[in-house]
C-alpha cells in the first residue's frame, strides 16, 4: 500500500493539514464570510489545485496557508507545526524558510538581472538549490543577465518561479501564476512546475480559475461560496503537456 493510500484519510500524517478554517471580513450588516470552516489536509509532495469561481474564497485560503492572512478560527499546521502557535518573528522565519510564493503578478526588481532576481530568495535560505542549475531546469540560463523588461511574460514568470524556488521551500504556493499569459505560454510554465514539482518534490498549492489544471494536479479541491463542494484525488492524472483548454 503506497504512502498516499496510507494517508488518505484526513489527519493521518499528512504533511499540510487545515482544521476549522474560518475567514470574515467587515462587522455588522457589511460582515461578510469568505471561509465558512475548510477542512483537508495535503500530503508532502503533492501537487494541490484549488478551484472556484472568484470569490469562493481560494486566494483567502492561499494567503492563510502562507502565513500572509489570519484566520479567525482554526487552524494550519505544516509539518507538525501550527502556524498560529507562532510569534511574528518566529512566523517571518518561517515564511523566509519555508515557503515559497509565485503570484500572477511577477513583482522582479526592475534594476537587477534575471540572476540577481534569483539571488534575492537563495539569500532567505540557508541551504539554497544551486543557481547555474536552476537557471537551466528554468531554461533562462541564456538570459541570465538580461533586466526584466528585456524578458517576455514567461521568460519573467520563469524567474519568478526561480527566485520562489531556490531556497528550496517545503511548500511552493501559486496564485494563479498563468493568469497574465497567453496560452502556449501558460503550457510551458504548467510544464515547468511539473518538473519542479517531480525533481525537487516540493509540495505544491496552485489557486487557479482555469479548470483543465485539475487533471494534472494530484489533489483537486472545489471551492463554493467559502465552503468545500467537492475534493478528491486524481486517479488517473495527465501531462501538463496533454491539457486542453
Amino acid at each position: 500500500m503506497t504512502a498516499r493510500r496510507i494517508c488518505e484519510k484526513w489527519g493521518e500524517g499528512m504533511f499540510l493539514e487545515i482544521k476549522g478554517i474560518r475567514k470574515s471580513f467587515g462587522e455588522g450588516d457589511s460582515r461578510v464570510d469568505v471561509l465558512k470552516g475548510i477542512d483537508l489536509g495535503i500530503e508532502k509532495g503533492e501537487f494541490c489545485v484549488l478551484l472556484g469561481p472568484s470569490g469562493s474564497g481560494k486566494s483567502t485560503l492561499l494567503n492563510i496557508i502562507g502565513g500572509i492572512d489570519h484566520s479567525d478560527a482554526g487552524y494550519i499546521s505544516i509539518n507538525h507545526e501550527k502556524t498560529g502557535d507562532m510569534k511574528e518573528k518566529k512566523l517571518t522565519q518561517y515564511r523566509r524558510k519555508h515557503l515559497g510564493y509565485i503570484f500572477q503578478m511577477y513583482n522582479l526588481i526592475p534594476n537587477l538581472t534575471v540572476r540577481e532576481n534569483i539571488e534575492v530568495g537563495a539569500y532567505l535560505s540557508d541551504e539554497p538549490l544551486d543557481i547555474d542549475e536552476m537557471l537551466h531546469t528554468l531554461a533562462i540560463y541564456e538570459h541570465q543577465y538580461k533586466l526584466p523588461n528585456q524578458l517576455s511574460g514567461g521568460q519573467q514568470q520563469r524567474t519568478a518561479i526561480g527566485r520562489a524556488l531556490i531556497k528550496n521551500p517545503d511548500i511552493l504556493l501559486c496564485d494563479e501564476p498563468t493568469g497574465a499569459l497567453d496560452y502556449r505560454t501558460s503550457k510551458e510554465i504548467l510544464k515547468l512546475i511539473e518538473t519542479v514539482n517531480q525533481k525537487y518534490g516540493n509540495t505544491i498549492v496552485m489557486v487557479t480559475h482555469n479548470d483543465a489544471i485539475k487533471a494534472m494536479a494530484d489533489y483537486v479541491v472545489h471551492l463554493k461560496d467559502g465552503m468545500i463542494r467537492k475534493s478528491y484525488r486524481n486517479e488517473n492524472k495527465i501531462p501538463a503537456q496533454e491539457l486542453n483548454w
